[in-house]
């Protein structure tokens, strides 16, 4: 018995000690794995779709002059950090409130659809940023919204606003470029003035509309004015033709008239219910 117990206990020592070496290699394993990875996963990074990528290597000085397109590309960790740039459109609304060359205060919109050129997108992180956006469109849209606006007056910007909008788009069109942005659009989405200027848009229109109903009534009156000329011309020239009429024919243009006359209020009086006829010459 008591060999067996021996026998037993070493079997089982190895056993353990066989389990031991396993588990320790498999440790060992999965931990150069998970070192792999790591590294591996490191070494790695994605541009998304409506992305591009710019380098910054500090051993190189900074940000390197290519871009990255969609995909995956390597790095050497620590040494390189790639930056993400949104390169997709984007809208973009810039308000002002500027003035007309009547000296009107005029309270404008733009709205704009831009996106930076690529191929610039080094420059463009060097010099401004990831939010090159907001540093940029408001201020270079104001600036423009003011060297326009100045040149017109405030009904020239309601009259005009189509030519006023295509001289907005290309002035804004030639600073964004200055800056490495696109513009795909520019248009007005809004346009107000002040109190008292729309106060006196009512009243120049409420006189208008009396001017002009003041010559409807000027030209009614002279319609009818010559109405009643034409009548009058008519009337004596009608009193002429009866005039040489009876110069020649005597009183029988009168007699005529008489029995037209006469034939017309009987035919009147036919008509009426109460109307007895009685013979000629009857008492």
């Amino acid at each position: 018995r008591h060999d067996l117990c021996q026998r037993h206990t070493k079997d089982t020592l190895l056993t353990i000690a066989t389990m031991d070496k396993v588990l320790s290699r498999i440790s060992t394993a999965a931990g150069a794995l998970t070192i792999g990875a790591f590294t591996v996963n490191s070494c790695i990074y994605n541009v998304d779709g409506g992305e591009r990528a710019v380098m910054f290597d500090t051993l190189r000085g900074g940000i390197l002059p290519d871009v990255r397109n969609e995909g995956t590309h390597f790095m050497i960790p620590v040494v390189q950090k790639p930056i993400i740039i949104d390169v997709r459109t984007k809208p973009r609304e810039i308000p002002s409130v500027t003035g007309t060359k009547d000296l009107q205060m005029v309270n404008i919109k733009l709205r704009v659809l831009w996106r930076p050129v690529i191929e610039k997108l080094p420059q463009l992180y060097r010099e401004l940023g990831t939010d090159f956006d907001e540093r940029v469109l408001p201020s270079i849209g104001n600036e423009v919204l003011k060297s326009v606006v100045a040149q017109y007056n405030a009904e020239e910007l309601l009259s005009k606003r189509a030519e006023v909008s295509n001289r907005i788009k290309t002035e804004l069109i030639k600073r964004g470029a200055h800056f490495h942005l696109t513009l795909d659009d520019v248009a007005i989405t809004h346009l107000t003035f002040g109190r008292e200027f729309m106060r006196a848009i009512e009243s120049k229109q409420v006189a208008f509309q009396e001017a002009e109903r003041q010559q409807y009534v000027v030209q009614r009156a002279e319609q009818e004015r010559i109405a009643s000329v034409t009548r009058a011309e008519g009337e004596a020239e009608a009193a002429t033709i009866i005039t040489k009429a009876m110069e020649k024919t005597g009183n029988a243009i009168i007699e005529v008239r008489r029995i037209d006359a006469a034939k017309e209020i009987a035919q009147k009086l036919a008509k009426g219910r109460n109307i007895i006829y009685l013979p000629g010459g009857s008492s």
